[in-house]
């Protein structure tokens, strides 16, 4: 399939002045909130809390936590750019008593300056499943990484997979691909009959994400990014994305070939309705997605699978991240009480509520498998163990990959895509050697 190719579309900046200056406004209500003592004995505590869709399963929470808890008050406080907003208060040495962020790259670099309390130490942290807990170290902790303090508790996970509609795939006589060559005839399958294999969104470029962290991290060498990271400091060049990522690239342009024909105009939003009405047989997305899906339709069929990378069924995994991680402020003043409320939060009965509820996956050992139908392609990997951690949050937020990834996709270029992607890296490289040998 031929697809047309166009140029990137920054977002508008309009647009993100105008989150900025919300934001602002957020931040001096949020400020504003004192954590100390409130009438009488009570104790209100200041909870960051970073995902808008949730704020509605936290309300209730903390609700239930208040009435078990009669001496703490819980302040929930939710603004429109959490990145921006956390940094914004640690430079007003603001830090909340108990927060919840997204696992990610952003996250270790907070872990590791050293703004969160180390939880390692309490019974809590041992109900937790160790493979989802090594996601959360080995993106940073106060010490060194991986066997520094235990900086998040994870409170719900995500997989990324594909999802794909039941009901199409029945009627086209195709089964659920186990390797990449039955992926790739799937998908060529579909088109023959006039059906897009995959609704695709490059208006958003982080879109494009998904599939790479999956190509990627099933087939880059082990240690890859700790080899990267050590040799941007001594000057070897055994490892680079040209030479480890060529093939995960190639994949990614592959998949991309069989998205409908107005892929780079589309967004986000437009694909989850898009497939909510079943305009593609698959969705390169994961369980992220699956309420925004329903929102748009709650009969939609939706099923999932793990990538099929290679043509060994038995190598699939999952890629899993921690969508909700749960923090308490390294000197917060009220640490009996913080760790009182993420007890709570970290309650097998809570975290199994707010799985059912947002269609994640419990970090508790032992935890019942989520039961939503949709998520039954993937349960088994995650259950298991079998996952690795999102690859991309191994990657420096100055790496403009999103972007790099969705030229690749649109253009198909993929020499200069590992080209640029390396640049940029060393670039990131070079400025960090230079400003730790500045201190």
């Amino acid at each position: 399939m031929t697809t047309p190719r166009t140029t990137f579309h920054p977002r508008p900046r309009r647009r993100r002045a105008t989150a900025m200056v919300v934001a602002a406004a957020a931040l001096v209500a949020l400020s504003g909130c004192s954590a100390s003592a409130g009438a009488g004995d009570v104790v209100t505590l200041n909870f960051f809390q970073f995902k808008p869709e949730a704020v509605g399963n936290f309300t209730a929470i903390i609700k239930d936590f208040e009435a078990e808890n009669p001496g703490i008050r819980v302040s929930q406080n939710s603004v429109p750019d959490p990145d921006t907003a956390i940094r914004t208060l640690l430079v007003k040495d603001k830090v909340p008593d108990v927060l919840t962020l997204n696992v990610n790259g952003n996250y270790g670099e907070l872990a590791r300056a050293c703004i969160f309390a180390d939880l390692g130490e309490n019974p809590v942290a041992k109900t937790v499943n160790p493979a989802v807990q090594d996601i959360v170290q080995s993106l940073g902790t106060c010490g060194a990484d991986g066997t520094g303090e235990v900086n998040a508790l994870p409170f719900a996970s995500n997989a990324s997979g594909i999802l794909y509609n039941p009901d199409i795939f029945a009627a086209n006589g195709v089964e659920v691909p186990t390797t990449w060559t039955e992926l790739v005839a799937a998908a060529d399958t579909f088109q023959a009959n006039g059906v897009s294999p995959f609704f695709c969104t490059m208006k958003d470029s982080w879109t494009a994400n998904p599939a790479f962290v999956n190509l990627g991290g099933t087939l880059m060498p082990d240690g890859f990014f700790d080899t990267l990271r050590e040799e941007s400091t001594n000057g070897a060049d055994t490892v680079s994305f040209a030479q480890d990522f060529a093939e995960a690239a190639d994949k990614e342009a592959m998949l991309f070939d069989y998205c409908q024909d107005n892929f780079a105009s589309r967004d986000y939003n437009a694909g989850n309705k898009a497939f909510a009405d079943g305009e593609s047989a698959m969705y390169l997305q994961g369980s992220y997605a699956i309420p925004a899906i329903r929102a748009n339709n709650p009969d939609a069929a939706i099923g999932s699978f793990p990538y099929p990378v290679t043509d060994d069924a038995d190598a699939r995994v999952v890629v899993s991240g921690v969508d909700v991680g749960i923090m308490i402020g390294r000197d917060t003043p009220h640490a009996a009480e913080a760790q009182k409320f993420v007890d709570y939060l970290m309650s097998p009965d809570v975290v199994t509520a707010y799985s059912e509820a947002q269609s994640t996956f419990s970090p508790l050992k032992d935890a019942a498998p989520n039961n939503d139908p949709a998520l039954a392609g993937l349960e088994p990997y995650f259950s298991a163990g079998t996952i690795i951690g999102f690859i991309d949050h191994q990657i420096p937020a100055a790496v403009p990959l999103p972007n790099l990834l969705q030229t690749l996709v649109i253009t198909g270029d993929t020499e200069t895509f590992l080209a640029d992607l390396d640049s940029e890296w060393d670039k990131v490289a070079a400025r960090t050697t230079t400003q730790r040998q500045g201190k």
